[in-house]
């Protein structure tokens, strides 16, 4: 091979190694947008998941544990490894805190609450409260609320007292989350009956029970809907079937309601407000493994929004 052979050579073989190594650059470049764009996709996910979650504030609505104490209760829900309860005034404390009922609680009482709660790394930012026929018990109802710090007390006020309690609720700056059971037992079984009492009572919300709602036949995606704009809390929890009051608690996914399509219709709306798990069925030897498989449940549909 000469000179002019050699020079012939290197005149095919640059072009062609150039050729590859642009190829190869591009491969790379693409690679490269590939990751960045996939990771944008991550991060834009993980942001969405943390907006959603932060504005959802995870809890256990205290009647789960009905059988137990609060402090009990305290226990389990910490346990469980949520932050918030909904607490209620009917339960017993627990004598480790004091003797009586969380309506009645002192201030030494209360002393000793506060630091159980820390203990357990729990806030009681809400209370159900049965109040009564007579404006006092009313008003006895958000006294303890004011002593626990409540945001809110979820009841299911009378007619004839509804202008009273949202005054009080005024006073007190606690509001008033109107919680609904089912058609026959409670006035407020449907969304228009709790818009009703909202309506000229700045101080009333909403506390939709999604598990009592298909008791009476009403739609959980539908009653969130005719409630926008009014929902201080939801109470989480599902049912056998439709239209009947004697279907059975069954565990969040297991029956009628469509919990991820509650959860968009949540995050359409923009929601920002407690979301208490509650079973109302009495599982032996506590609801405690059931409310751990709810909230696995609840955060898979969250992850998958």
């Amino acid at each position: 091979m000469g000179f002019g052979d050699t020079v012939d050579r290197l005149k095919y073989t640059k072009p062609e190694r150039k050729y590859i190594l642009i190829d190869m650059k591009r491969i790379k470049s693409y690679t490269i947008i590939a990751i960045l764009l996939s990771s944008g996709f991550l991060v834009a996910w993980i942001n969405d998941y943390s907006q959603v979650s932060n504005k959802w504030k995870l809890g256990v609505e205290i009647y789960t544990f009905h059988r137990f104490t609060l402090a009990e209760g305290i226990s389990k829900s910490d346990s469980a490894g949520v932050h918030y309860i909904e607490a209620a005034s009917f339960q017993k404390i627990g004598d480790e805190i004091e003797k009586g009922y969380i309506s009645q609680i002192s201030e030494q009482g209360l002393v000793k609450l506060n630091k159980y709660l820390d203990k357990h790394h729990i806030k009681i930012r809400s209370v159900y409260v049965f109040g009564g026929s007579s404006l006092d018990s009313w008003k006895n109802g958000f006294l303890q609320a004011k002593k626990l710090k409540c945001e809110f007390i979820t009841a299911e006020p009378p007619r004839n007292l509804w202008d009273s309690i949202d005054s009080l609720a005024g006073v007190f700056h606690i509001k008033v989350a109107i919680h609904n059971h089912w058609k026959g037992k409670s006035a407020f079984w449907s969304p228009d009956s709790v818009l009703a009492a909202i309506k000229n009572h700045p101080n009333f919300g909403a506390c939709p029970d999604l598990g009592h709602w298909p008791k009476s036949g009403v739609d959980a995606v539908s009653g969130l809907q005719k409630l926008q704009g009014h929902i201080l809390a939801i109470h989480l929890k599902d049912a056998s079937q439709m239209n009947d009051p004697n279907a059975r608690d069954v565990d969040l996914g297991t029956g009628v309601v469509n919990f991820k399509a509650v959860l968009e219709e949540l995050k359409r709306q923009n929601y920002k407000g407690f979301i208490y798990i509650e079973r109302d069925a009495d599982v032996r030897p506590s609801n405690l493994p059931s409310v751990i498989k709810e909230i696995s449940y609840y955060n898979d549909l969250l992850r998958n929004l």
